[in-house]
């Protein structure tokens, strides 16, 4: 038996509504929360035009698979924890029904590989693998969905079940927290050139200790999920990293410099039921925001610096939250100090295909805290412990 879908009637309105587009092909991803035996799809967004002007959808001979994964790649950004990019759909005509099954394949195994480029952690056994494949006939409007094991590139396509239901987030609950971060990287001699990459090498060995970090939910620990989460809003966990018992033997190492993160994260996580690991998704959505500002602040310096120099002291971008339309949750996104509102609410229409007024994007979180995350970097030779 294959997994089963719940899928919010919101999304049936707007495949509905895409198909009346007088195009041969229109693609776009699945957005929503895995389970063990079935996945709950909050919001579907059709891929934005690669060019301004151009007539939306195109023939499948011409889907741009890389400008469709790397939609999937930016919007995985824009979720909190508990939610992720769950598969592609594509709305053809009859006659390319059998050849669209076979661009779904490849492009649900290219997406999950662009995205988890640049997570911090890994999938657990735990951790449901199947990324679906939706196929919508523009004709007879029926739609065929098949599932894909995202850890086997030579597995088949399962059947699954596709189902609509109205408020399908309405009862989900939120953890919340904010993580006051004060990282230091030490840089080698010639990591002037390659600041990223060592920044890398320090998150991976961050979010190490972050996974087996204590996650206290409404300052408790226990081994039941269930326990905490059944019918009520948590409060924001608190996180305490247990790094006292660990210790290194390894030597002084001489270095050209540090470099240092700096600041206040403000994090949350959806649970669409007491089953689903709770400290994992908050922990998951710590480190995902944490890689995502940093991915985002090396690409703006390599545009706007050219040679991808940094001033000794510069701001990562800030996360705001807006609201789902016609859900219980808020999605989010990254904003640079030269930004405001306007321009968060036109990523969110270019990325996510809904609009968004300016007075509903929440960019307070992180200023309320008075501490904005920021990268400092000192020139200062030292010796370290790694």
């Amino acid at each position: 038996m294959g997994r089963g879908y719940i899928v919010e009637a919101l999304v049936e309105q707007y495949l509905v509504n895409l198909q009346t587009v007088h195009a041969s092909c229109i693609s776009g991803i699945l957005i929503g929360q895995c389970s063990s035996q079935r996945d709950y799809v909050v919001l579907a967004a059709q891929t934005p035009q690669k060019d301004c002007g151009a007539v939306r959808g195109c023939s499948l001979g011409d889907l741009d698979a890389d400008w469709v994964t790397e939609h999937g790649r930016q919007v995985s950004r824009m979720l909190p924890g508990g939610l992720s990019v769950l598969g592609v759909f594509l709305i053809t005509s009859p006659d390319l029904s059998k050849e669209a099954q076979n661009t779904l394949r490849k492009l649900v195994y290219a997406m999950e590989k662009l995205i988890s480029m640049g997570r911090l952690w890994n999938l657990t056994e735990e951790d449901v693998s199947e990324r679906v494949g939706l196929h919508i006939c523009s004709k007879t409007k029926k739609a065929v969905c098949r599932t894909f094991d995202v850890r086997d590139p030579k597995s088949s396509a399962r059947p699954a079940d596709w189902k609509y239901q109205s408020g399908v987030s309405d009862s989900w609950p939120v953890l919340k927290c904010s993580v006051d971060l004060d990282l230091y990287f030490p840089l080698s001699e010639t990591s002037s050139e390659n600041l990223e990459n060592s920044v890398k090498i320090g998150l991976q060995k961050w979010a190490k200790q972050m996974e087996s970090s204590v996650c206290l939910i409404n300052g408790k620990h226990s081994d039941s999920d269930a326990e905490l989460l059944t019918g009520c809003l948590c409060r924001p966990p608190q996180m305490s990293s247990a790094l006292g018992e660990q210790r290194s033997s390894a030597a002084a190492e001489a270095c050209g410099g540090s470099l240092t993160l700096a600041g206040v994260l403000q994090c949350r996580a959806y649970l669409h039921s007491h089953k689903l690991k709770a400290r994992q998704a908050i922990k998951r959505d710590i480190m995902n925001t944490l890689s995502s500002r940093t991915e985002m602040f090396f690409e703006d310096l390599l545009i706007n610096e050219g040679d991808g120099k940094m001033a000794s002291q510069q701001p990562l971008p800030q996360r705001v939250f807006a609201p789902l339309p016609g859900t219980s949750l808020s999605l989010c996104d990254y904003m640079f100090p030269d930004e405001g509102a306007a321009e968060v609410g036109e990523r969110f229409k270019e990325m996510l295909d809904f609009d968004i007024p300016e007075e509903q994007i929440d960019m307070t979180q992180e200023v309320i805290t008075g501490k904005f995350l920021c990268v400092r970097k000192s020139p200062t030779v030292y010796a370290s412990y790694s």
